[in-house]
Parts: C-alpha cells; sequence; structure tokens
C-alpha cells in the first residue's frame, strides 16, 4: 500500500502500483492512455471520447457530474482518478466512502504539467511523464507570440467566456493575449452583448465544446462585433494533458 497527498491536500491510500484505474475526467483519461495505461483502465466517464479505439473498449460509468456507483462496484477499482472543476464534490464524497479517490486541480498550464507528473508518480510511470512533459514544454515554447484583447466563449444562451484561473486563459495569456474578463465574477462569467462591445475584443475565439458553435453564429455576433476579428476555435484543442503536444501545432498555424 501507498500513501499520496492529491492536490487538494486529501491523504489516499491506496495499493501501488494500481491495477484497475477509473478516470473521471476527460483529459486526465487521455493523459492516462498515454503513459501505457491500456490494460490498468477499467472505467472512463462517456466523454472520455479520447484515444478513440481504446476507450472505446473500456466501460462507462456515467457522466462527469454522475456516475453508477453499482457499475463503479462492479469494476472493484484500486484507483479513482477525479478532478476539481471537472466533478463534483458530492462525486469525491460519495467515492471514497468505498474507494481510494485521487483529486487532480488544474487551472493553468503550469497545474497541467504538474498533473502530468504526479500522474506519472501515481500509477508507476514516471519516465512517461516526465518525457510527455518534456515534449508539451517545447512545443509550447514554439507558439507564436500575440498581442490584443481576446475572449474565449464556450457557452450560447447566456454567452459564457472564460475568466480568470483557468486553463484556458493561462494559454490564453501565455502567448501574448489581454483577456478583459479576467476581473468579471466567476470562473466562467456570463456576458450579454453589451459587455461584449464594451471589451473592445480584438479577437473572439467561439469553441465547438461545449457548446458547437459555427459559422452562424460568427454571423450573428458580427453583427454587433464590427471591429473584432471573429473565429471558429477547436475546442478539444483546449484539453490540458496530453492533448497539450497535439494543440501547440494546432494553435500555431491557427494564430499564425
Amino acid at each position: 500500500m501507498k500513501q499520496v497527498v492529491d492536490h487538494l491536500g486529501r491523504s489516499v491510500t491506496y495499493a501501488f502500483p494500481p491495477k484497475r484505474i477509473i478516470s473521471l475526467c476527460p483529459a486526465i483519461t487521455e493523459t492516462l492512455f498515454h503513459l501505457s495505461l491500456q490494460q490498468e483502465i477499467v472505467g472512463r466517464t462517456k466523454y472520455c471520447i479520447f484515444p478513440e479505439q481504446q476507450v472505446a473498449h473500456v466501460q462507462t460509468v456515467g457522466g462527469t457530474k454522475q456516475v453508477d456507483l453499482a457499475t463503479i462496484q462492479s469494476l472493484q477499482p484500486d484507483l479513482i482518478i477525479m478532478e476539481k472543476e471537472e466533478n463534483t464534490k458530492e462525486m469525491v464524497d460519495m467515492l471514497e466512502n468505498h474507494f481510494p479517490v485521487y483529486v487532480f486541480q488544474v487551472e493553468s498550464i503550469s497545474e497541467a504539467q504538474r498533473m502530468i507528473e504526479d500522474a506519472g508518480q501515481l500509477v508507476n510511470r514516471v519516465e512517461k511523464s516526465k518525457e510527455l512533459v518534456l515534449q508539451i514544454d517545447v512545443a509550447l515554447k514554439a507558439l507564436p507570440r500575440k498581442s490584443g484583447r481576446a475572449a474565449y466563449m464556450m457557452w450560447r444562451k447566456p454567452y459564457m467566456v472564460v475568466g480568470a484561473t483557468t486553463y484556458i486563459n493561462d494559454m490564453l495569456e501565455t502567448v501574448g493575449f489581454e483577456n478583459p474578463f479576467t476581473a468579471s465574477e466567476g470562473r466562467y462569467p456570463v456576458v450579454d452583448i453589451e459587455a461584449l462591445k464594451n471589451a473592445q475584443l480584438d479577437y473572439l475565439f467561439l469553441s465547438t465544446e461545449p457548446f458547437p458553435f459555427a459559422q452562424k453564429h460568427i454571423e450573428e455576433l458580427a453583427l454587433h462585433l464590427p471591429n473584432t476579428t471573429i473565429q471558429i476555435i477547436d475546442g478539444e484543442m483546449f484539453w490540458y494533458g496530453a492533448k497539450m503536444k497535439e494543440a501547440a501545432p494546432y494553435l500555431k498555424q491557427f494564430w499564425q
């Protein structure tokens, strides 16, 4: 048995190395597969869709906000991996009564890299995790530097944008953008057309997920923001973890 402290300061005791892992955060599930844990991952959420061919063979246990306890119990995991924002405290409280639960917290690029390294320690894949972090670091440093006021919109009705203490905002600021909504209340502020106008945006990025923004939404917003460059951007490229390695070349060509 091994005792560790997770990102929320919780003490977790579990069988090391874990042989039956359930991951309830899509970005972390993809990262664990990247660390060659195909045989160990026995459960996932329905939103854990990457890597496609490999997750197809893993039992789903529900969503990121609600899971089926009976299904989880039938899988008899020796470790459940969760994330503070992606999953709820109520889920953590419920599941830790039955199984070891380790909770990550990712709100920035540095915390995403920490997650990968700590995951490597947690599941006995230290060298692979260090290699992935190094590859991501090199890829991110190659991103072009940008400037201007930019917002990232991820929901419609109501319009919602990313705010402070989010991984996406850290990514925007890392390349040089200024997000005028970091001073707004909440991590995902609700905004209206007037707020968007007043923000004097140079760029407005419309994510393809969780809301599937499309060309018609560019036209809808362009009526009110004639001086703003509005672009559809692949929301999956803003997942943290293993996706960061893939995201860097995508963003590099997108932001040239």
